[in-house]
């Protein structure tokens, strides 16, 4: 009786075994062959990273320690796949629907159009500037692996866009740095301004290696009248298994004569923000990120009450939060980011806009959009 148990358990574990090594076989093969997952730097990059103050011991560092698991559980797993909690929208979300002409006639003043999540097209002195394009309809390597946007459709389709003179990534995470969406655009596109390491990425894609520009934190560049420079975030990388931080993570200033914009990226809440604000601010307009939180990896993500802390900091006269209102990231209900952020907002006395997908702002001081939509679609 005892043989036989013993024999019905190993076929048992012979067959789990069989199963973990089939699954680990397709999961390489998936990685090594999918062109989602990008490439790993080389040559020159490679050199750049390795002499990077923010590159030590084969990975790149925040610049104060940052814990990407505060407190992880394994039963918060499963939670990812449902949509209890009200994690997705039960309507359909209001949305500004944009015509091609739309881009033709250029603002007097700095336009801002949120695109979803934290996309936006920014008009600024004649240039158009598209950050983190995730314009997808999933943010993972594959479909199955990920929840869909909560629209439908872009506000606009990617063929109807204008030439964008410059493409800005934050970081190589699938909800910002999106495979389908930059090879789509890439002909649209003169320049791409990057963190280290992610020109492998974007040259594996087929992207002319003339047409991009690595960034370390604090490197700037003045293009047509624009001064760029990349800053520090509190964030991580890795589009992969094995590449965990061994791209760069950013935020971005804009300053031009009369405009001055920052992009948060993705962020926990750090001292770089008032380091930001006192080098480079005022800023004229912030977009703070403000979704996909939680208490496990607070450190990497701020709350919203951490987004107006930040928009402080920097010395913003307008916010606006993004990484909100189009995937399920997290495990709070969709609708949470913004009704803390209004909150406090209002509780502080600090100025924000809360923009409809496809929606516009106009930075000439005066109006903005600030409509609840939000709270008659639950």
């Amino acid at each position: 009786m005892i043989k036989k148990i013993v024999k019905i358990l190993k076929r048992i574990m012979i067959g789990i075994l069989s199963i973990v090594g089939v699954v680990t076989l397709v999961g390489v093969a998936f990685i090594n062959v999918s062109p989602q997952f990008g490439s790993g730097a080389k040559e020159l990059s490679l050199e750049r990273i390795r002499k990077s103050p923010n590159f030590l011991n084969g990975a790149f560092k925040n610049t104060e320690k940052t814990l990407q698991n505060t407190g992880f559980k394994w039963s918060t797993i499963p939670k990812f796949f449902t949509d209890g909690n009200n994690k997705t929208p039960s309507v359909e979300l209001p949305m500004e629907k944009l015509s091609k002409s739309f881009f033709d006639t250029k603002p007097q003043q700095p336009r801002i159009t949120w695109f979803g999540h934290s996309a936006a097209f920014v008009e600024l002195e004649g240039l158009n500037i598209f950050i983190d394009p995730m314009l997808g309809d999933v943010p993972a390597p594959h479909p199955l692996l990920g929840s869909k946007r909560f629209q439908k459709e872009l506000p606009i389709s990617i063929d109807s866009l204008p030439k964008i003179d410059v493409v800005l990534i934050s970081h190589d995470h699938y909800d910002h740095l999106d495979y389908g969406s930059i090879v789509k655009l890439k002909d649209k596109v003169d320049q791409f301004y990057v963190p280290l390491g992610i020109k492998a990425h974007l040259t594996s894609w087929g992207i002319d290696a003339t047409k991009i520009i690595e960034f370390d934190w604090w490197d700037n560049i003045n293009y047509k009248g624009i001064e760029f420079v990349s800053t520090p975030a509190r964030h991580f990388s890795g589009r992969g298994v094995t590449n965990r931080n061994s791209t760069l993570w950013c935020s971005w200033v804009l300053k031009s004569e009369n405009s001055s914009i920052f992009f948060s990226g993705d962020s926990g809440y750090g001292k770089h923000f008032k380091e930001i604000g006192s080098t480079y601010g005022p800023f004229d307009f912030a977009m703070l990120e403000c979704g996909q939180y939680n208490k496990q990896w607070s450190q990497i993500h701020m709350t919203p009450e951490e987004t107006i802390q930040a928009s402080i900091d920097v010395q913003s006269n307008l916010s606006m939060p993004i990484h909100w209102g189009s995937f399920k990231l997290a495990l709070h209900s969709w609708d949470d980011p913004i009704l803390r952020i209004t909150a406090k907002a209002t509780e502080l006395n600090v100025k924000i806009t809360t923009p409809k997908v496809g929606e516009s702002i106009v930075l000439n001081g005066n109006e903005f959009p600030s409509e609840k939509w939000w709270v008659e679609n639950k």
